[in-house]
């Protein structure tokens, strides 16, 4: 089947599911493959469960007579291929947004400061890698203004794949730092990987917001247009901003070229949020929200997604950064939590993940932060930091954290909680 008359039927159907347990009334069934589940396996189970289609790539499981089947060579390169087929029918226009750090936290700033103008579609939660970007794309209706899409990579050549079905008109990358250089093999490769953004805006005449105090961020620019913002050089940027205090939550100004300075509360913790904050007050400005709409969303954007959180509990104060770590991130939050005016600070730092042959190197870093750090109580907890010699008391998971806090719980103390998803240290805040 062609992927135009996929597209007719999807135009009917206009929803896709990958779950056999999520099947919405007359949605489209994808039989997606994993190193452990063959999609195709459920596809009798998806129609019987309320989907009207189901799309397989292996001959035993399409029933010919059953018209309800749709056979294929490749299911998730078809998923791939209609949603970009949709993109293109569509012509919404599509900032898509990558980097290191701050990606989600910045797009779901970008979402709220142009929702206060336009019906805007962004990536919900994670749903950031080579399955998710497609299934976003195809949530997109003709009542989108813009769409904000946010694409993840761990491997060399994942962006590339992203924005070759997406086909962004905008770009932004936050930064790049040292993160799965497993996969990367390097910092270089880290950049040159997220920089494939810019490879394509570069080649199809699209524009990149960039924080210009970025060297390694410019130094990969040439020939694209750029709207520029930061902290330094108001007159070359269209927005500027400095922070004020960052105790705990960040307060900041920020300015529309060298105009009235703003000053905005947030609800987020770390001074390194500003640039996430001013990469959506610039696009929010370019786009035509006004200054006052701009400030609006800033201030009543609240995470909820363990990233840059505060919750105070009846024993602590817990500042909750447990979705993700790589040594840049930490490094950003150990500074930050050390330079907060909190009294009895304790700090419970997990494992950074897929750091490949420096793994070692970079858990060593952080203890010599921690060490030269003014916390009153510090944990470690996971396997790399197990083999790093420390005085501080180590866990191998977090389930031994958790028996330790049943058994005498930290109280009185503002608490930093950081460490790689895996390590699942989200899951002590309720014992905290």
């Amino acid at each position: 089947m062609e992927i135009s008359e996929l597209y007719s039927i999807f135009k009917s159907h206009p929803q896709v599911t990958t779950d056999s347990r999520d099947c919405p009334k007359g949605s489209i069934f994808f039989a997606l493959k994993g190193a452990s589940f063959n999609g195709n396996t459920f596809a009798e189970k998806a129609l019987a469960q309320g989907c009207s289609y189901a799309v397989v790539d292996e001959k035993e499981y399409y029933k010919e007579n059953d018209g309800r089947y749709i056979l294929t060579d490749d299911c998730l390169s078809t998923l791939q291929k209609l949603a970009n087929y949709h993109r293109r029918q569509l012509g919404t226009k599509i900032i898509s947004i990558t980097g290191t750090n701050g990606k989600t936290t910045t797009k779901e700033l970008i979402a709220a400061v142009l929702s206060e103008k336009f019906d805007v579609l962004y990536t919900q939660g994670n749903f950031n890698n080579h399955i998710g970007v497609p299934k976003t794309l195809l949530r997109m209706t003709e009542k989108n203004d813009i769409a904000v899409i946010e694409m993840g990579a761990n491997h060399l050549g994942e962006i590339k794949q992203l924005v070759d079905i997406v086909e962004p008109d905008y770009g932004i990358i936050t930064n790049v730092g040292m993160a799965h250089l497993k996969g990367f093999g390097s910092f270089e490769g880290v950049v040159r990987t997220k920089g494939e953004l810019y490879d394509y805006l570069r080649a199809h005449n699209g524009t990149a917001f960039i924080h210009n105090e970025n060297k390694h961020l410019i130094g990969i620019s040439d020939g694209i247009k750029l709207i520029k913002y930061g902290c330094e050089g108001a007159e070359d940027l269209l927005v500027c901003g400095k922070v004020i205090t960052c105790n705990p939550f960040l307060n900041f100004k920020w300015q529309q070229g060298c105009g009235e300075w703003h000053i905005t509360k947030t609800h987020l913790i770390g001074s390194y949020n500003v640039f996430n904050m001013l990469a959506a007050a610039c696009i929010g400005i370019y786009f035509g929200v006004s200054e006052e709409q701009v400030c609006h969303a800033l201030t009543n954007y609240i995470p909820t997604n363990n990233r840059s959180e505060l919750e105070t509990t009846p024993y602590n104060k817990l500042i909750i950064d447990a979705y993700n770590a790589n040594p840049t991130s930490m490094e950003a939050a150990l500074i930050n939590f050390r330079d907060m005016e909190m009294d009895n600070k304790m700090a419970i730092i997990g494992d950074m993940g897929e750091l490949g042959d420096v793994s070692g190197e970079e858990h060593q870093k952080v203890v010599n932060m921690l060490k030269a750090s003014n916390f009153d109580e510090i944990w470690l907890v996971g396997n790399e930091f197990g083999k790093i010699p420390s005085p501080f008391p180590k866990f191998k998971d977090v389930e031994e954290v958790k028996k330790e806090i049943k058994e005498q719980r930290p109280e009185g103390h503002c608490i930093l909680i950081k460490g790689s998803n895996a390590m699942k240290l989200f899951e002590l805040v309720d014992l905290l």
